[in-house]
């Protein structure tokens, strides 16, 4: 049997446009788009909704809040699994890529954290080819580089994982992200609860560990990627120097850059912008880096990552539309943009043979709530 379904009377979120119109979705994908208002016999009358492409999360550590939803709490991983992808869903996005750590810290009792990546994989891919899963689930390895384990962990990985990103995570005391010793401390006592002696010996610790491994497990990480076949992407890029780095490595996008400085050498060097959508949101970033806001007004961001909090994907790409006066711009940056960054030509636009991975919005304000969910034509949520 033919599985059709129409959406009509919408705004159509088109590439470049938003149109009032209909779409037609049989079998898995877009077959027509069409102008004007009417409602044909059997379609259903969105009252000048929104509908656009399904949304696309390159970064999210949500998963990790369902796996441990109180510190030292862990919660059976297949129920955490269905719980994060049933969340996700609910609120539009079609395509995850969920980020695992990879590179272990195993020799220190105090700052210990150890392998997890690998098994809990192998629970996704799992349950997603038991087709349990609503929405399309892909791997991003979040690589370590100030690790102990790296290169071993990424050796129990290959091209059949459905790998699409793997990022250089460099969480060294005193660089990128974590420049500002400051703002660290507060940080990691407030998360941990150690003492200001031991936060004195975790930093000495990292950074020493990343003198002894780092310029290895670099490029460790990066023959992995193309191993893998894998997009690579840097992670807060805080100078030139780092992008320019990146940029020697074939970095697609540049994950949650720390400074004005550094976003503007990505756009040098073409790799695309990524910055948080709670930072968007709460006005600034809540570690003292710049805000993108900032960046979004110097025309300097290209994508939006949900990052911790999945429902501020939307939100965000709103905003981005009222702050430049156009929505499907807005938009973009949580479905076209991301697809493109990522490889995936088949989705994150609304036209004929696309993937229908459709979504029905409501706008609230400056908000949205989605209202339907169409992952290849079947409603999920």
């Amino acid at each position: 049997m033919t599985a059709e379904t129409i959406l009509a009377n919408a705004m159509l979120v088109l590439p470049g446009e938003t149109l009032r119109g209909q779409i037609r979705m049989v079998d898995g994908l877009i077959t027509d788009i069409a102008p004007g208002s009417g409602v044909p016999a059997g379609a259903i009358d969105c009252g000048g909704d929104l509908v656009m492409p399904g949304l696309i999360e390159l970064h999210t550590d949500n998963l990790e809040r369902h796996i441990e939803p109180r510190p030292k709490v862990n919660w059976p991983h297949a129920a955490a699994i269905i719980a994060h992808d049933a969340e996700l869903a609910s609120v539009g996005i079609t395509t995850v890529f969920d980020a695992l750590r990879v590179g272990s810290v195993v020799s220190n009792a105090k700052a210990n954290y150890g392998e997890y990546a690998r098994a809990l994989a192998d629970e996704i891919l799992g349950l997603r080819d038991e087709g349990v899963l609503k929405i399309s689930h892909y791997l991003h390895l979040r690589a370590e580089i100030c690790s102990e384990t790296l290169i071993e962990e990424l050796d129990k990985f290959g091209p059949a994982d459905r790998i699409g990103i793997v990022s250089l995570m460099d969480h060294t005391p005193g660089d990128r992200q974590f420049r500002d010793l400051k703002q660290l401390e507060k940080y990691v006592i407030g998360k941990h609860g150690i003492s200001p002696a031991d936060f004195e010996v975790h930093v000495a610790t990292q950074q020493a560990l990343k003198a002894r491994n780092g310029a290895a497990h670099e490029a460790a990480a990066v023959a992995a990627a193309r191993r893998y076949g894998a997009v690579l992407a840097s992670h807060d890029d805080t100078d030139p120097a780092h992008v320019a780095r990146s940029a020697e490595h074939g970095a697609h996008f540049a994950e949650f850059p720390t400074t004005e400085d550094a976003a503007r050498a990505c756009a040098k060097h073409q790799i695309k912008v990524m910055m948080g959508a709670p930072n968007l949101i709460r006005g600034g970033s809540h570690s003292g880096n710049v805000a993108a806001s900032t960046l979004a007004e110097a025309d300097l961001l290209d994508i939006v990552s949900s990052d911790y909090v999945p429902s501020s994907l939307l939100s965000a790409a709103l905003m981005l539309g009222d702050l430049w006066g156009d929505t499907a711009r807005g938009i973009a940056t949580v479905t076209e943009a991301p697809a493109a960054a990522a490889g995936l030509a088949d989705r994150g636009h609304l036209a004929p043979d696309a993937r229908a991975d459709v979504i029905r919005v409501t706008r609230i304000g400056t908000a949205g709530a989605v209202r339907g969910v169409w992952v290849r034509g079947s409603r999920v949520s």
